[in-house]
Parts: C-alpha cells; structure tokens; sequence
C-alpha cells in the first residue's frame, strides 16, 4: 500500500486527485464527522462459525473468537474495496497508508478496572490468523505491562495541564492535525487515527449499540457487535430449526465513498464472517484505491 508521497499527500495518507468535483465539494459542506453519520445495522448466521472457532482452537488457535475475526473481515474487504479505508483530513479525501485498527482493553472485568487503547497495525495481506497473533501480542503487552502505553502518557501529560491551557493545546493539535503537522509519535499514540475502531459488546453479555465516531482525527467507522442469541426458525423443508445470530452496528463516514460501495463492503463483510475459511488464506491481490 506504500506509494512515493507527492505534494499534498499526508504522512498518514495520499490525496486521491481523481475524485469527482462533488465529492471534493462535500467535506466543505458537511465540515464534521458527525454530520456525515451513515448507521447500519444487520445480523449474521454464525451456527456454522461456532463450529470452525471450536475447530480452530482446538488445533492450538487459543482464544480465538469473534473479535478476531471481525477484524479479519474488515481487513480483507479493505484488500479488495480499499474505499472503505479512506479518511477525512483539512477536508479533503485521502487513501490511507495502511490498515489500523483501535480498540479498547480492559484489565479487568470490574466497575473498578482500568482501561486503555490499543492501535493494531495490519496488513492487507493478513490471514486471520495473522490478525489473532498481532493482536494477542498487543494484548498482552497491554495487560502485562506495569507501566502506561503511549496513549496513557500523553493524555497523562496533557490532563495535567490547567483547563484553558488544555482547551488551547486541544485547538493547537487540531490545527496541526488540519494541515498534517503533528508529529507521527502523536499520530502513533492518538486512539482517534486510524482506519476502524472496533468494539465487543458481546464480552459484556449485551448487544451492540450506534457508537459515535468522532470529530477529531481521521477514524471512519465505528463497529459494535453484540452477543449471541438463539433464534428457532423455519428451515427450506418446514421444520424448526435452533441458529445462532450475532447482531453488529456500523457508523462511518459517508463523505469517504457512495452508497454502493458502502453496500457493497457491508455484504462482503458479512459473506467473510459467515464462511471464515476463506479468511485462512492470504488474497491473491490486493486492489489499490484510485489515484
């Protein structure tokens, strides 16, 4: 996905120049993210997803679990619908760089737990079984770790800062942000700059909610998925059948592709979770954005 950076592109991101007049039009007209919420929702059939995670584990895959492979599934469609990875900055569209994906970690399962983000770099190459080793990895040096990530640190250094020197420190970063200035440290640490943000509900026992997406930074998505729930059913012969369903919400950024695309990405998404297979094999190419 790396490409030589020309004028105007971003550390983080190339500028797409192809793009039509009106799409260059709508950042100025729809200025924030939350102006340009798309919401939606779907359930997916995962009785035969239970049964190749129970397979998956037990040939040494510890852990693996419906995180993971929400994830895979959004990497692999952004290998082949890469528009799905595009991002709003200074109002303009830009491709992204690479696939990163944020979510929240807990460190433990009480009120009183602490919580941290964590940024996943991925590749569009991945399996899932890559994505289950690099998050595991991530994870893990979260949870074992005594001392603060980087995210920790510089919201510590900032929150110490009197409130009107912090609300001008927040103004000051997000004009470096509009004209790519901050330094690719922040950009690291930031939990508000990357491709997706994830969260599972379903760890929780509840089901998924509409999760803002925020002004600030350049994330497009936010998915949610809940836990799962029992459904008796008619199969094609008239008989009552048990399924398994998974409920998931996604809010992106309608600024950054049309419709089609969107539709597009969310059914492909779907056909990844429901026949995980095909996620154990690297694509045999991967799409690039236009230019």
């Amino acid at each position: 996905m790396a490409n030589r950076k020309r004028f105007g592109d971003r550390r983080d991101g190339r500028l797409l120049r192809s793009l039509g007049a009106f799409y260059q039009f709508i950042p100025y007209i729809m200025a924030m993210r939350i102006d340009a919420c798309n919401q939606f929702s779907d359930a997916v059939e995962v009785t035969e997803t239970d049964r190749w995670l129970r397979a998956k584990r037990k040939e040494g895959y510890k852990g693996l679990g419906y995180l993971h492979l929400f994830i895979a599934s959004y990497v692999r469609v952004a290998s082949q619908r890469p528009v799905v990875n595009r991002f709003i900055a200074g109002r303009r569209i830009y491709a992204r760089n690479n696939i990163e994906v944020v979510l929240t970690v807990r460190h433990g399962m009480s009120s009183d737990a602490g919580e941290t983000t964590i940024k996943v770099v991925l590749d569009p190459y991945d399996t899932v079984f890559d994505v289950y080793h690099k998050m595991n990895e991530k994870i893990d040096e979260i949870k074992t770790s005594e001392e603060d990530n980087n995210t920790e640190r510089v919201a510590g250094a900032l929150t110490k800062l009197p409130r009107f020197l912090l609300r001008f420190a927040i103004t000051i970063i997000r004009v470096l942000d509009y004209f790519d200035l901050l330094p690719q440290s922040l950009l690291d640490a930031s939990p508000f700059h990357g491709s997706m943000i994830i969260t599972d509900l379903g760890s929780l026992g509840i089901g998924p909610v509409y999760h803002h997406i925020y002004n600030f930074g350049t994330l497009p998505a936010f998915i949610a998925f809940g836990a799962k729930r029992k459904a008796v059913e008619l199969d094609k012969s008239g008989n009552l059948v048990e399924r398994k369903y998974i409920d998931y919400k996604i809010n992106a950024d309608e600024r950054i592709c049309d419709g089609y695309d969107f539709a597009m990405a969310f059914k492909y998404f779907k056909k990844y979770l429901r026949r995980p297979e095909e996620l154990e094999l690297p694509p045999e190419k991967v799409v690039e954005d236009i230019f």
